[in-house]
Parts: C-alpha cells; structure tokens; sequence
C-alpha cells in the first residue's frame, strides 16, 4: 500500500551507510551485516544508524523539488518545459505532480527513518549522555522535515513510532500550529543535547539546532488566526533573535570569504555550513547529488550527456534584484562571456557563450570528472545546503526588525553588511523589511529558501503576498537583454513573448495538495485535523 510505503520504513534497521572515521564521506557497509539483534549496542552503531539521515532518506527531495518549489514556485527561475519545475511556477501542481508525491514522500522517510533511529537508540543499554546525543540528531532531521511539511501543506500527520502505523495506517492529520510545535520541540532537545563541535566533518551541532531554531520561530510567529493581522508574535521573534544570537556570538563558524567558493566541491563542509545534505562521490543512485544533470547547459561542461539545463532560466524578476556590482550573481547564474576556471579546466577554462537574452544555473555545476575525480555522471559530489551561517545573519535581522518599519540593531546591521561586503556591495545603516528580504533572495537564491519566505510572509500579511505573486507575471516568459559587467536588464523588444496558462493566486497558494494516492489510502486526510496529545514536557532552559 503506499500509505505504508511512505509513512513508515521496514522495523528491521538496515543501514547501508556509515561515517568513516577520518573524512566527511560516507562509505558503503553490506546491508546484510546489520540486523535489529545485534545494532544499536555500540556508539558506532548509532553513527551508522544516523548517517543515512544526511543523505538517503533527503533524496526524492533533493533531486528536483528543492529547487523547483523554492525557486522555481517563487519565480526565481523558470523551465518552461520540465515537468519538475513548471508546474510549481504555474502553480498548476496537483496530487498527481510528481515531484510533489516524491518530496512527501521523502520528507517521511526522513520521519520515519528518524523515528527508527530515535525507538532503537533509546533502548540500548549505553549511556544516557551518548544516547542523547544521536537521538538529538535525528530529532534534529525529524523537527527539520516537519517545518518543511508544515510550510508546505499546512495540516499533516505528526508520528513517533512507525510500528503504530503498521497497526493503524487510517490516522488524523494534525492541525498547522501543533505540526510546528512538535518541530520546535524535536529542535529545542537537538539544541540541549547535540555537542558544541562536530564530531565528523559535516555532522551536526547544537549551534546547528539554534540555527535551525531561528527560522522555525520565526515561521511561528506570524502564525494566527487572523493571516492579514499584519504583525507577528513579539515572544517568537524574540526566541528566533536569540536563537541566532546563539550561533552568532557562540558558535564555531564563520563565513566563506568569496562566495564563488561556497559552491566549489573541495569546500563541502566548509566554515559556513551548520547543516548540509552529505552526497557521495562516486556514490550510487539515491546518495548522490543529481542536481547539475538539471542545471547544467551543455555536455562541454558535464563532459556527458546528463546536462539537460539549456531551457533552466533565470526569471527576468530575479535579475532585476541584482545590484550592478553583485558578486553573488555570476555564482549563481551564467550570463554570456561569463568564465568559470574550475570547469573544463584543461582547456583553460569555461567561457559561457549564448545569447544575451538569456542566463542558465551555475549554482550546483561545478564541471565534469575531468575537472574533478569526484564528479560522476549525474552526481556532482556537491553538498546541499539546508541551512548556512548567512541565512542566521538574516533569521536575526528579520527577526530584530520584528514588527518594526525599520531597525537600526547593532547585530543585524553587522550580519548583513558581511554579506553586502563578501559580495562587492556597499554598507547599510538601516534595515528595512525590503532591505532583508532582498537579501534573502540574493543570497540564498537556487538554495530553495525563497518561497518559504514568501509563505512566511504570507501568514500574517497574505493580502500583500498574493498581490506579490499576481505582479510577478509569470504568465510570460520575457526574452531579455542583459549586460554582465554591470548586472542590468532589460525587456528585448525584438522578441515576441510567450504567454503561459497560469493557476488561480488567491490564498490556496500557500499549501500544496496532498498526493492523490495518500487521499486515496487514508480518507481522512479530508477531515480536519484533531489536536495532537503531548506528552514530553518542553524544555525551558536553552537561553
């Protein structure tokens, strides 16, 4: 049955994947040699039960809805003839889109999988300290999935124990605010129990937990009843300021000095990185990152025939947003007689020749194997962000401007003018609410954030979102001209455009439907949701 299929993963644990011990890589373990009678007695048993929650159960997701909801639904870029991305940009999706049956999908392996690891290392018979300290992590990816489920559909199933659903697979959904209250719980114990460093490259800290703390509070707090009240919870923006403030002032990070860098392979797991998505070089199908066989323009860059980009744009609205000087432009989308020297490295470089009225991805195309051994065909080795220090400096600010029309915050003004100055951009002596959301959209852009800033927005001032959405016109796709000294654009009025059938933008935008097969299996996902009973008591002792 595909309820089952989704909801809940086999209750013998087999983990194909382990940490090594020197390296930021995962290796491959015979599945056969772990069973639920002889795992979970060790702490390199719970290194091997959590390692699979980088990268395996993050896969549906990662492949193409990542980007094609949080870009391509938030028209930072459009392809008009990938069914992955248009019909999220045409806000046409259905419970039938496939990308939207596969991120559900995902988004409850990484549930359930996480519910497996957190039953079998609460059994075991090791320390509390060293117990603690893998369930934090996989409640850390559990809290995570809930706030992207949360985000995208609104009311959905809370679940603890994948044994239950094998019972009983005919459950309530639960209602918005308590699926973001179980997040923020499963991130407030990562917060208290996961350690001050990592233990292996790219494994989480609780700096990581604060980090991702900072964004679901401040979800939260413009969630009500009311989704134009136009203000949001002062308690809420003041735990997503300090959950930042955490990271900011305590943790062991600190940002990449060129941004171009951030996107290079041999950077994986790099100073800025609290939270990333761990791909396996040379790694089969379901651990590797396929996203560059989406992205990329041509052969002469993958050096295969996986480079399937040609018609993956930019949308002219994303490139308005660009200033002239804007370093972060050319690392994220190529423009004509652009020259990228890490890709065909041979012959001196990449040097990006097509026509002006277009720019193609080059966030997430770093080249062939050529370039670099641990490129293969259709997985680019290249970590997925979830979740960077920059994004916290932003968290912070937002947050610090609260309701306010303006903030002068010591702190905010600090993270942003980094990220100004990193990217060739003069300083800001105020924040505006424009100012930090063009921030985001800049920095964080093909990262797969901006629609959930959208959504964010659209909870307590949905009105001015919707009519965001509407002047976007995504109806057309605007042959441009555009000039990559200066980062200018402009409409070429030589080229005819061509109009596209675009849903109804009203306030059923901001959730999606739920797959078609998942109605179809459990009806009462058509019923309202039924409050969720909890029972742990709520830790108050973070800041």
């Amino acid at each position: 049955m595909k309820t089952k299929k989704i909801f809940y993963t086999a209750l013998i644990i087999a983990m194909p994947f382990v940490w090594t011990g020197c390296s930021d890589l995962l290796d491959v373990e015979p599945n056969d040699v772990i069973t639920k009678e002889n795992f979970y007695k060790t702490e390199s048993d719970f290194q091997a039960a959590t390692g699979p929650l980088y990268n395996k159960v993050w896969f549906d997701f990662n492949d193409k809805f990542y980007y094609g909801l949080g870009d391509g639904r938030a028209a930072n870029m459009y392809a008009p003839f990938s069914d992955y991305v248009y019909p999220f940009t045409d806000l046409t999706e259905t419970g039938l889109t496939g990308p939207l049956v596969s991120a559900w999908g995902s988004l409850y392996n990484v549930v359930q999988q996480s519910n497996n690891v957190i039953i079998g290392i609460s059994g075991s018979s090791l320390s509390d300290a060293v117990k603690n300290k893998y369930i934090a992590e996989a409640r850390f990816m559990r809290g995570t999935a809930y706030w992207y489920l949360a985000s995208l559909w609104g009311d959905v199933i809370i679940s603890t124990d994948p044994r239950e659903l094998v019972k009983n697979p005919l459950v309530n959904k639960n209602p918005l605010k308590d699926v973001y209250e179980f997040s923020m719980r499963d991130l407030e114990f990562a917060a208290k129990y996961l350690p001050e460093t990592a233990g292996q490259a790219g494994r989480l800290t609780k700096y990581s937990a604060f980090g991702m703390l900072s964004r679901v509070y401040l979800s939260f707090s413009g969630i009500s009843d009311n989704p134009n009240s136009g203000t949001r919870s002062q308690e809420y923006l003041d735990l997503a300021k300090k959950a930042a403030e955490k990271v900011i002032s305590s943790g062991p990070y600190s940002l990449m000095t060129n941004y171009e860098d951030l996107f290079m392979i041999d950077n994986n797991n790099n100073t800025e990185s609290l939270f990333a998505l761990q791909w396996v070089p040379n790694g089969d199908f379901g651990v590797n990152n396929t996203q560059q066989a989406y992205f990329a323009l041509g052969s002469d860059i993958t050096g295969d025939d996986a480079a399937w980009g040609y018609w993956t744009r930019a949308s002219y609205n994303v490139l308005q947003e660009y200033e002239s000087k804007d370093l972060r432009r050319r690392a994220t989308w190529m423009g004509d007689n652009d020259h990228y020297a890490e890709i065909n490295k041979a012959n001196g470089g990449y040097t990006v020749d097509h026509a002006a009225d277009f720019l193609t991805v080059k966030k997430g195309v770093v080249g062939s194997t050529k370039d670099n051994s641990k490129i293969t065909r259709m997985n680019s080795a290249l970590n997925t962000y979830m979740l960077r220090l920059a994004e916290v400096y932003l968290n912070y600010a937002e947050a610090a401007l609260g309701n306010n029309a303006s903030t002068a915050d010591a702190t905010a003004i600090m993270g942003v003018n980094r990220l100004r100055a990193r990217a060739g951009l003069d300083p800001k002596t105020t924040l505006t609410y424009a100012d930090i959301i063009h921030e985001r959209r800049v920095e964080l852009c093909m990262e797969g954030q901006y629609w959930y800033d959208l959504v964010r927005r659209a909870y307590y001032k949905q009105q001015e979102v919707i009519n965001y959405v509407t002047a976007q016109n995504r109806g057309t796709i605007t042959p441009i001209l555009y000039d990559t000294s200066t980062n200018t654009v402009s409409v070429d009025p030589s080229k005819s455009t061509s109009p596209r059938a675009i849903g109804v933008i009203d306030a059923t935008i901001f959730t999606l439907p739920y797959p078609e097969s998942e109605l179809v299996q459990n009806p009462l996902l058509r019923e309202n949701p039924v409050p969720y009973q909890f029972t742990e008591e709520k830790i108050k002792d973070l800041f």
